[in-house]
This record gives C-alpha cells, structure tokens and sequence, in this order.
C-alpha cells in the first residue's frame, strides 16, 4: 500500500479475513511496540476509534505491526471527530509526558515525565530537536534564536495553565480518515500526555481537516484565547523536526516562526 513514509505498508489476506501490515528492519522493533502502546492508550479512552493491534514482533529479519484492516473514505462526520478529540483530551494524568518514548515520523521523541510542561517543551521538545538540529549542521542563528526563546517560554503562559491531556501527538491530515458509515478514525499515533492545543495546532499545520471539525472541538471544550500565538510554538517543534528529517526549506521556516515568537514578547 502506499502513502506511508517511513515503513512499508501492506494488505494481507487470506479472502476471509484481512490485515493491515506495517513492517521495518528488525532493529526498529521499539518503533512498533512504542506505536501499539500509544493504539492501545487511545482505544482505552473509549473516544476517537483507532485500529485494533493484533500482534507486533520480528520474523525473518523484519519487525512487524499487524492492525485490523479498515478501509478508508477521506469525508465523514468531522464535527463527531472534534466532538470526540474533545472527549479524549479529558484523558489525564498527573505529570506531562508518558511512561515510554516513542518516535515522531522517524525522530525518537522523548516521553520522561515531569511536573512542569514549560519544563517539558523546553527540554523534551524544542531542546532536543535544536540539540538535533545542531548535530547535523544547522547552527548560527537559528541556534541563537532558539535559545533566546526557550529561555522566555514562560511568557508564553503567564495567565494559561494547561493540565495533562491525551494527545495523539502527530495529527496532521494524513493520519486521520473516515469508515464507510462516516464514523472517524486516527491512527499513526505518536501519544503522550501534553497540552491540548499541541494536537489542534498540528491539526491546523498542513491542512486536511474540515471547518466542522475545528468548530465541533471549540463548542465542547473553548480554547483559551491565547492559543492563537501557542500554535506557532507548538507547530514549530514539528517544522523543526522536518528540517531534521528533510531539510529542504524547513530550517528557513523554522527561523521565521522562531522570530515571530520572540516578536509577541517584546
């Protein structure tokens, strides 16, 4: 099948039953085991349906995930979709973070639970993809700009206090879809347990999510009107990750959204 950037994907049959198959090198069983954790973690709040995981391992030099088929429809019912999105961001915990890392695409993404999510953002999101971008050559002023505003994250929440939520972590268009019968479904997740507005603010990233979504989501629950200016700070940990990971124009962007940032402290 295509359309998957990182792993293999295939269809798999028997003409009585069918299997969705998701397969890397052996070394990258972790990825899996991380990815059948953040299924299971989703499923269990009983809201956004998610494909059921029916085993993950190596065989033959291969690691695997095996999911329940589900054939997708890109149009459905998108305000159910913001209506349950709502329902399990209500998921939470007491620190920010998660039990286990996982991956964001093909970066590991570190999960170590702390107490303060400026804390968090700053070292587990914003630092390590900077001390990442670093390591592969992109320095200067992108470095500068980005210690300069991880060292004024807090003026970015002055009068906001988000709890921890159950976020999907990587709800960008591509991994969200809709059964026959229009009832959504997310998958790809990359969870841990964050603020709300980080899924929301991807979900605005590249597109692909109907106005009735984004309307359906802020009836349940309002967002804070500061959101607006957090998007581009949450949205810049996925742009960096993409220069990372791509390269191409994305460092540039990262950049630019990293000057706007400091431009709302001044």
């Amino acid at each position: 099948m295509h359309g998957g950037d990182i792993s293999e994907a295939f269809t798999l049959g028997d003409g009585v039953r069918t299997f969705f198959v998701k397969t890397q090198p052996a070394a990258r069983l972790a990825m899996f085991e991380a990815e059948a954790v953040g299924l299971a973690d989703l499923a269990a709040a009983n809201a956004v349906r998610v494909p059921q995981v029916v085993c993950h391992g190596v065989a033959e030099g291969m690691a695997y995930l095996v999911l329940e088929h589900l054939p997708l429809r890109p149009h459905g019912d998108a305000a159910q979709l913001g209506r349950q999105l709502a329902q399990q961001h209500r998921v939470s915990a007491d620190r920010f973070g998660g039990a286990r890392d996982n991956w964001i695409g093909a970066t590991a993404q570190p999960n170590g639970p702390m107490d303060d999510w400026v804390d968090f953002w700053r070292e587990r999101r914003l630092g390590f993809q900077l001390k990442f971008a670093a390591r592969i050559g992109y320095g200067g002023a992108l470095q500068r700009d980005g210690e300069a505003l991880m060292a004024r994250l807090e003026g970015f929440f002055v009068a906001y206090r988000p709890a921890p939520s159950l976020l999907h972590g990587d709800l960008w268009g591509g991994n969200h879809g809709f059964l026959a019968d229009g009832m959504p479904l997310i998958f790809d997740p990359a969870s841990y347990l964050g603020d709300r507005e980080c899924d929301l603010a991807m979900s605005e990233l590249f597109g692909g999510f109907a106005p009735a979504f984004h309307a359906a989501y802020r009836e349940t629950w309002p967002l804070d009107p500061g959101y607006p200016v957090r998007r581009t700070l949450y949205n810049l940990y996925h742009i960096l990750n993409h220069a990372n990971l791509f390269g191409g124009g994305y460092a540039a962007q990262a950049h630019r959204m990293m000057a706007q940032l400091l431009a709302e402290l001044r």
